[in-house]
Order: structure tokens, then C-alpha cells, then sequence
């Protein structure tokens, strides 16, 4: 199997974890990883890195995500989504009295910079355990609020009442641009929290990291070793990084631990080395007044030593 990124829509009810246990089945090599975990509720985009592939995972997790979401204000529950019992149901006539403008109203507070406090249930370690874990065990889990960028965060179509027995609920949808790291969930929390009602989310779907989009992935269901496609790795870097065209002795150099000279003095972000054959080289980064490789790739890039 050659080196490259598989693009999965996961479906709702795996875990990131059990994709690549599919994946690594179905293209034959151990060396399988993924950017970007989605919690088995959520659907979507899933970047799968095979062979020498996942090197370039690395620089993928931090890149910014786009989502589509269904927020439903009129209760919190533990979980910050539909998967846990309400810890709070709101009087169903404040929840009538809910409004467009006055959602459009508290969602400029969650865009731009913000300070966000995780989700308690994520999978961030405290004191060396992952957080949902200790929440299931019983513990009160306090996380530290971090920084994140909401970069869009635009309600959809029109918000509708939901009634459930006694219970009144507010459902929408959202579409969300935001910066690695960032837990809708918690935004769902939050939303609920400044309208003073309570809130979580119901659904949500990953259409998009960096340039990756949902368009290019493909469904598991029915998926073989014969169906399965793969963006080569040279594509895949290509597609979302700023490339440096190598010569014969650029490349000599960077296999030998060297280290070039600098083409774009402003250059900072990881930028993919290709030589004149077409194939990826190395990941560069501006390091002074040289241009260092992140990680140089075997020649081989199919083979399980790469």
C-alpha cells in the first residue's frame, strides 16, 4: 500500500480508534494513525494517514476545522451533548420567549479570540488520567480555560420550538469555523449558559480541516481493500501546505542533515520540499536565516520502512 491520507466520513457510533483498526485492515500495514479525533457521536471528515503518511499527521492536527452542529437550548447535561442524562431543564415559557435576535445577541460573545473551558467529559489528562474517564469514575473534574478563535459561528435556517413531553426545547443550527482545539460542545454549554437556559449539542459533523473536505472522503460502509482510495502524500501536501521546489543538490543536502538557504524571508508555517521528480522530500520550517526540515521522508515512501 503506498503512502498517502485516506479521507473517511466517519459514521456516527465509531470512534476514531475504530476506523483505523479498519483501516489498517483494509490497506494491509499497521503504520495507520489519524488527525483530528471526532467523538463516536459525530460524523464527518477524518484525515487517515498511511505509511509514511502519518509523518505529515503532525502538522495537520493543528489546522482549523469547520463544522456543522445542532445546538438545543433548554437544558444542560453532563456530557454537554444528547449522550448523558440533564443536569437542568428550563421553565418551558423562558424558553418560548427565546428569540433570533437574542440568539444572534449572545453568540457575538463566542466568536473571535475567546477563552474556552474544555468540556469535563474530553480527553484531556489530568493529573494523568483522561478527563471523561474521571468523570465517569465519580470525580469532579475542573479544566483550565484555554485560548481558541471562532472564526465564523452563523445560525442556519431558522431556529424551531421542540416539544418533549413536558419539556420545551429551542433546536438550530450553526455552522462553526474555528482554530484547532476548539470543543463545540462546550460552545453548545456556553450558548445555554449566557441565554440562561441551558444548552448541548445533538448533532455534529466535521466538513472540513484546512483544505480537506468532506467531498473528498469517502463512506466506510461497503469500503475493501480494492475500493479503497488514497491521496497520494505528494498530493496531500500539496494540497495544504506552501511548496519549495528542491534541486538534485537541495535534496542531497537535506538527506545529509543539512540545511538550506531561506526563499521567503516571512516564511514560518511547515512548507512541503518536493524535488523535480514530483515526489515529498521533506517538511521545512524557517529556523533563522535557514530553512530546517521538520522531517525528511524516505526514499521509498511505499514501503513499510519509509
Amino acid at each position: 500500500m503506498s503512502s498517502g491520507l485516506v479521507l473517511i466520513d466517519k459514521p456516527s457510533g465509531w470512534t476514531s480508534h475504530d476506523v483505523v483498526a479498519r483501516l489498517r485492515k483494509l490497506a494491509g500495514t499497521r503504520r495507520v494513525g489519524h488527525a483530528g479525533t471526532l467523538d463516536p457521536m459525530a460524523t464527518g471528515l477524518l484525515l487517515i494517514g498511511i505509511n509514511s503518511a502519518t509523518k505529515l499527521l503532525t502538522f495537520l492536527v493543528g489546522e482549523d476545522k469547520t463544522y456543522e452542529a445542532t445546538i438545543r437550548l433548554g437544558a444542560a447535561t453532563i456530557t454537554d451533548d444528547k449522550e448523558s442524562e440533564f443536569t437542568t431543564i428550563a421553565n418551558p415559557d423562558v424558553v418560548r420567549a427565546l428569540s433570533l435576535s437574542g440568539l444572534e445577541h449572545a453568540l457575538t460573545a463566542l466568536r473571535g479570540p475567546i477563552e474556552q473551558v474544555p468540556s469535563s467529559v474530553s480527553a484531556i489528562k489530568v493529573d494523568g488520567e483522561r478527563a471523561y474517564a474521571k468523570v465517569r469514575s465519580g470525580d469532579e473534574v475542573k479544566l483550565k480555560a484555554r485560548p481558541v478563535t471562532i472564526h465564523r459561528f452563523e445560525v442556519i435556517g431558522e431556529p424551531r420550538l421542540v416539544s418533549d413531553g413536558d419539556n420545551t426545547f429551542y433546536d438550530f443550527e450553526a455552522i462553526i469555523d474555528c482554530s484547532s482545539g476548539t470543543y463545540i460542545r462546550a460552545l453548545a454549554r456556553d450558548l445555554g449558559a449566557a441565554l440562561r437556559v441551558g444548552g448541548h449539542l445533538t448533532a455534529l459533523r466535521r466538513t472540513k480541516i484546512g483544505s480537506y473536505s468532506i467531498s473528498q472522503a469517502q463512506a466506510l460502509d461497503g469500503l475493501t481493500g480494492e475500493t479503497l482510495q488514497v491521496l497520494p502524500i505528494e498530493q496531500a501536501a500539496t494540497q495544504q501546505f506552501k511548496v519549495r521546489s528542491l534541486s538534485d543538490q537541495d535534496v542531497i543536502d537535506l538527506r545529509h542533515g543539512k540545511r538550506l538557504r531561506v526563499q521567503d524571508e516571512t516564511e514560518t508555517a511547515p512548507t512541503a520540499a518536493i524535488d523535480s521528480s514530483g515526489n515529498l522530500i521533506a517538511m521545512l520550517t524557517k529556523s533563522g536565516n535557514a530553512a530546517k526540515s521538520l522531517v525528511v521522508f524516505a526514499f521509498d515512501q511505499s514501503g513499510e520502512d519509509a
